[in-house]
C-alpha cells in the first residue's frame, strides 16, 4: 500500500483516481509548516503540492520513502530539484493542463482590448452613458503570435475561425508545420511591422527577455494592440507605455508582470489603455482539475514502476552506465548549447556520433543532455527527461551513430544540427587534466574550453584581422582571455574563437561585424 500526502488545496475530483486506486492511501493535510511536514513525511511514498508548499532539502531528507513529488501545475520553483535528483526522487509537473485556459484568456484579453470592455464597464457602472467607445473587429486583422508551442498553436486555431490572418514566429516552427496550421512564418520584426494584434507565448529566457522592445515598437503601425498572458518580461513594459503615449499602441492587455505583484505606482495600473489581471492564466475549474488529473496519473505510474512522462529531473541511471557517462554529461550539454546558439533556422535533424570509448555503453542519457543543450535557450521547461519528447513533438529527427574512429582522441562526440537554412557541426572531447574541449567547428580544427563568454567570428584569412579585433575589443575594455583561429587553407575562410572576461556590449559586436573581411560575429554564453 502506497501512501500519498496532499499538502496543498487540490481538487478532489482531480485526484479521484488516487482515491480509487486499491493500492493507494491518500491523506490531505494543508497548511503545514516545514517542521510539521518534516515530522510526518517519512511515512509517505509520494507528495502532491501546488505552489504553497516549499519542498526543501530538509523535507526530502526526512522523506526516506519518497519516490515522487508531483506539482499540480507547471512551475516547480517551490521544489528543490537538485536535492530531489540527488536523492533519486522524481519530480513531475503537468505542463499541458492549463493550455486551453491560457489560450481562452488570451482571446478574452484580445476581445477586451479590441472593444475596450473594461473601460466601458467602469464608466457605465459609474453612472456615465458613454457610447463613444469605438473599437475594432478581429475579422480581417493580422495576428502575430510569438511562440507557436502548445498555447500559441491553440490561439492560432481560434484566430483562423475568427477570420484573422496569422503570422507566427518560433525558432522551431518549420515551414511544413506552419503550412498545415495555415500560419505564415515571420521574424519578430516582420510581425511587429505587419500585425494589428500581437500575443506572446514564449518562455522567459535570456533570449526572449524584452523580445518586444523599443526597436519593435518603432516598426509597428499605429493602432496595434498587444497581449501578454505568458510571462512578464517578454515585453519591455516601459517601452510599451512610451509607445502608448506616442499613439503607436492603441491598447494592451497583460495578465503577467516583470515583478509580481506589481508596485502600486506601476504605470500599467493607472493607464486607461491597459487592461490588467492578476496572473489568471490557469485559473479555471477545468484547468485546476486537469493539472491534478495529469499529475495523479503520473504519480500512479511511478509508484507502480510503470513508464511515465513530464519528469523535470533525472531518473535513476544504472550505476555502471552512470559512472562511465557522468564525465561526459557536461561536455554534451555544452556542445548542444553552442550549436543551439549558432545554428540559424528551425532545427529539422540532430545527428550525434559517438566514437572511441563511448561505443560500448548505452549513450541515451548523454544524448538527452545534448538535445537539452540545443534547445535550452528557447524552451523554458526542457530538461534531460523531456528533451527527446519535446524535440520529436516538434518534428525533429534524432539520429545516433557510433564509430570506431575517434581521430586520435580517446573519445569524441560529434553533433550536427541540420536546419532549413544550414548545417552546423561541433566535435568535443574530454582531455585528461584539461576537461571538456571543443576540437572542431564545421570543417575548422580548434581547441578551446566550452565555458564562459565566447565570441565566434567567421572571417576571411587576411593579414591584420586578429590585430583589428584585439584592438577594437581592448579599446572598449573587453579583455581577451584566450584566442583560437581555425582555417583549412591560407587565405581562405576561417574562424576565430575568443574567450572574453565579460559579455561584449551590443554596439561593440555591431562594430566588429562591420570590419573588413569579417563575415559574421556571434556572442555565446556557456
Amino acid at each position: 500500500m502506497y501512501k500519498v500526502l496532499v499538502s496543498d488545496p487540490i481538487s478532489d475530483m482531480g485526484i479521484q483516481m488516487l482515491y480509487d486506486a486499491a493500492d493507494v492511501e491518500v491523506v490531505k493535510q494543508s497548511g503545514l509548516s516545514e517542521d510539521e511536514l518534516i515530522a510526518i513525511i517519512g511515512e509517505y511514498d509520494a507528495l502532491l503540492v501546488r505552489s504553497q508548499t516549499k519542498v526543501t532539502e530538509k523535507i526530502m531528507t526526512a522523506g526516506t520513502k519518497l519516490k515522487v513529488i508531483g506539482r499540480a501545475g507547471v512551475g516547480v520553483d517551490n521544489i528543490d530539484l537538485e536535492a530531489a535528483t540527488k536523492r533519486g526522487i522524481i519530480v513531475i509537473n503537468a505542463p499541458d493542463g492549463n493550455t486551453i485556459a491560457t489560450c481562452e484568456l488570451t482571446f478574452a484579453m484580445m476581445m477586451a482590448t479590441a472593444r475596450m470592455i473594461p473601460q466601458a464597464y467602469k464608466k457605465t457602472v459609474g453612472g456615465e452613458w458613454d457610447r463613444k467607445f469605438i473599437g475594432v473587429e478581429l475579422r480581417n486583422k493580422t495576428l502575430g503570435i510569438l511562440g507557436m508551442g502548445r498555447i500559441g498553436s491553440e490561439v492560432a486555431k481560434r484566430a483562423k475561425v475568427f477570420g484573422m490572418e496569422v503570422i507566427g514566429y518560433d525558432p522551431f516552427l518549420t515551414e511544413e508545420r506552419a503550412e498545415k496550421m495555415g500560419v505564415k512564418l515571420g521574424t519578430v520584426n516582420e510581425i511587429a511591422a505587419q500585425a494589428d494584434f500581437i500575443t506572446v507565448h514564449t518562455p522567459l529566457t535570456p533570449e526572449t527577455r524584452h523580445l518586444i522592445g523599443k526597436t519593435q515598437f518603432e516598426l509597428m503601425k499605429p493602432g496595434i494592440r498587444i497581449i501578454n498572458c505568458a510571462r512578464g518580461g517578454i515585453i519591455d513594459e516601459l517601452a510599451l507605455v512610451e509607445a502608448i503615449d506616442q499613439g503607436i499602441v492603441a491598447g494592451a492587455a497583460f495578465d503577467v508582470f516583470e515583478v509580481e505583484p506589481p508596485q502600486k505606482d506601476h504605470p500599467f495600473l493607472n493607464n486607461p489603455k491597459v487592461i490588467v489581471t492578476p496572473h489568471l492564466g490557469a485559473s479555471t475549474i477545468e484547468a485546476q482539475e486537469n493539472v491534478a488529473i495529469d499529475v495523479s496519473e503520473e504519480v500512479l505510474h511511478i509508484l507502480r514502476n510503470e513508464p511515465f512522462k513530464n519528469a523535470v529531473n533525472l531518473p535513476p541511471v544504472p550505476a555502471n552506465v552512470l559512472n562511465k557517462l557522468q564525465p561526459y554529461f557536461r561536455l554534451g550539454e555544452k556542445i548542444g548549447s553552442v550549436l543551439g546558439q549558432i545554428a540559424q533556422g528551425a532545427v529539422a535533424e540532430i545527428v550525434v556520433n559517438y566514437a572511441g570509448e563511448l561505443i560500448d555503453v548505452d549513450t541515451s542519457p548523454l544524448t538527452r543532455y545534448i538535445v537539452k543543450g540545443i534547445f535550452e535557450n528557447q524552451l523554458e521547461s526542457i530538461n534531460i527527461i523531456n528533451a527527446m519528447h519535446l524535440a520529436k513533438s516538434r518534428g525533429v529527427n534524432i539520429v545516433v551513430q557510433t564509430s570506431n574512429t575517434a581521430n586520435d582522441f580517446t573519445n569524441l562526440v560529434t553533433v550536427t544540427v541540420k536546419t532549413k537554412q544550414e548545417e552546423k557541426t561541433l566535435a568535443g572531447t574530454l582531455l585528461a587534466g584539461y576537461g571538456e574541449r571543443i576540437v572542431r567547428i564545421d570543417q575548422y580544427p580548434v581547441d578551446f574550453a566550452a565555458e564562459g563568454n565566447l565570441l565566434l567570428i567567421s572571417h576571411n584569412d587576411k593579414p591584420g584581422i586578429i590585430g583589428r579585433v584585439g584592438t577594437l575589443l581592448g579599446n572598449n575594455q573587453v579583455n581577451i582571455a584566450t584566442m583560437q583561429v581555425g582555417r583549412k587553407v591560407i587565405g581562405g575562410s576561417a574562424i576565430m574563437v575568443l574567450t572574453i572576461d565579460k559579455t561584449a556590449p551590443t554596439d561593440v559586436l555591431s562594430e566588429l561585424s562591420k570590419q573588413d573581411e569579417i563575415v559574421n560575429v556571434r556572442a555565446l554564453t556557456l
